[in-house]
């Protein structure tokens, strides 16, 4: 049985690590408000974009628009660009990801394909690297990041076209997690070439008739790039809010469990002086009682 000052010890290191927690949730709660207001403001812009390229699309004839739209007619090597967090102690956040990628590159890879790895963020290569090592061909730190910006997405977007220009795979698809709210978080794939897009909205009536200057084929050549690089700029930003949010959630639990263990200490503590009390008198009753 542990001494008193073994479980003295104890509960005062339970206490310091809860403050560490509770210190850690406040934190994540003060940046998750601003993540999550960036997050969402990005939202509208992107759909907006994958409208606008979803009408264009729809309005050409199928296989003559540009390679980010149609492809290049393979489907052999495919490039899975895994984004997660720098840090952990944010729950299943980094594991729920990566636990996606893992699955598709699985059945990639068990259907013939050859898969290839971009990871952005070091907690998604550190648990990928034990199986997929071969595959990862790089990985992207955001260590230096302290509020997302469109410069910070810009090269990743640029990297996986001028990889796809090269002819290095045939299909991207982009995995990280959709913020809903502080407890849940969506693990999401999303194919960015070639470029898929949802039904193009409906307004319930006519649809209206669009001209575009100088035409349907130099604005794809325009904004399909662009609009790789958003999307990017949206998985990040989603990560970012959602990164804070299972921080938040993790640090409150962990933090409720540390009260937890301080209570159990505590009564382990008080009964075992009160045992030791209990037998000093015992001893000094019976010193006595013997003179």
């Amino acid at each position: 049985m542990p001494s008193l000052k073994d479980l003295r010890n104890r509960i005062a290191s339970v206490k310091a690590t809860q403050k560490i927690t509770k210190a850690m949730q406040m934190v994540a709660a003060a940046k998750l408000r601003r993540a999550q207001l960036a997050a969402e403001a990005a939202r509208p812009y992107a759909e907006r974009m994958e409208a606008v390229l979803a009408n264009i699309a729809g309005n050409m004839t199928p296989g003559t628009g540009p390679a980010l739209l149609s492809g290049n007619g393979r489907d052999n090597v495919h490039l899975l660009v895994v984004c997660t967090a720098e840090r952990g102690l944010c729950g299943a956040f980094n594991s729920s990801i990566v636990r996606l990628a893992r699955e598709r590159a699985n059945a990639l890879m068990a259907a013939g394909k050859t898969v290839k790895i971009i990871c952005v963020g070091k907690k998604g290569y550190d648990q990928l690297r034990r199986q997929f090592e071969k595959q990862i061909i790089e990985l992207i730190e955001l260590r230096s990041v302290k509020q997302m910006a469109f410069s910070d997405a810009d090269p990743i977007g640029r990297k996986i076209i001028s990889l796809f220009e090269a002819g290095e795979y045939d299909v991207c698809t982009i995995f990280f997690a959709r913020f809903r709210s502080v407890i849940a978080q969506i693990p999401t794939a999303l194919q960015l070439i070639p470029a898929q897009f949802t039904a193009a909205e409906s307004a319930g009536g006519a649809q209206a008739a669009y001209e575009y200057e100088p035409s349907e084929a130099g604005i794809l050549d325009a904004l399909l790039p662009r609009n790789i690089s958003v999307q990017v700029f949206r998985a990040l930003l989603e990560n970012a809010a959602s990164e804070q949010g299972a921080r938040m959630s993790s640090m409150d639990n962990a933090t409720r469990n540390a009260g937890d263990m301080i209570k159990k200490q505590t009564i382990t503590y008080n009964r075992s002086r009160q045992a030791m009390i209990t037998k000093e008198l015992i001893e000094i009753i019976s010193g006595a009682e013997a003179l």
